[in-house]
């Protein structure tokens, strides 16, 4: 038996499906933190779960001093990661890797047509921006495609020029 989905819109052109379990979490996230998630999605690879916030509600769901987010976690036995929404692909990227940290997203169109980011980060916090065993880089991806149909997000530094 399969689990349920529901599906609502995003953008204008693609749905996302949640499942039952999905939608559970969504609930639980609301009644724990205050905050609405607009979407949840299961990483089991990573043992986590990623929330998409509204924009401005990231300091709701954390709470003061991350006692929100710790609570949750506890309830759900599982990291619990958040990143907040935006409509704008470049502003989404900065705000899943940190945006202190990204200086710029390019969007680039390739020849097959499908859609790149290219994350220009300080060579000394690339480090911190990909996270352990890549796992901020895997979230970037996975929320790239979801929402705005980017095949692939490629974390770079520019390289210093020497004179």
């Amino acid at each position: 038996m399969s689990p349920k989905e529901i599906e609502f819109k995003k953008g204008m052109t693609e749905t996302i499906k949640l499942t039952t379990d999905q939608i559970k979490l969504m609930s639980l996230f609301q009644n724990v933190t205050g905050a609405t998630a607009r979407d949840c999605i299961e990483d089991e690879r990573q043992d986590r779960v990623i929330f998409v916030v509204n924009p401005g509600k990231m300091g709701l769901a954390i709470g003061k001093g991350g006692s929100t987010i710790r609570n949750l976690q506890n309830v759900v036995k599982r990291n619990v990661e958040l990143v907040e929404y935006s409509e704008d692909p470049a502003d989404f990227l900065k705000n899943m890797l940190n945006p202190k940290l990204v200086s710029e997203v390019k969007l680039n169109k390739r020849l097959d047509g499908s859609l790149q980011a290219i994350v220009l980060v300080d060579a000394k916090k690339k480090g911190i921006v990909v996270g352990r065993e890549g796992r901020n880089a895997e979230k970037a991806r996975l929320l790239a495609k979801r929402y705005f149909q980017i095949s692939s997000v490629l974390i770079q530094s520019p390289e210093k020029i020497m004179e």
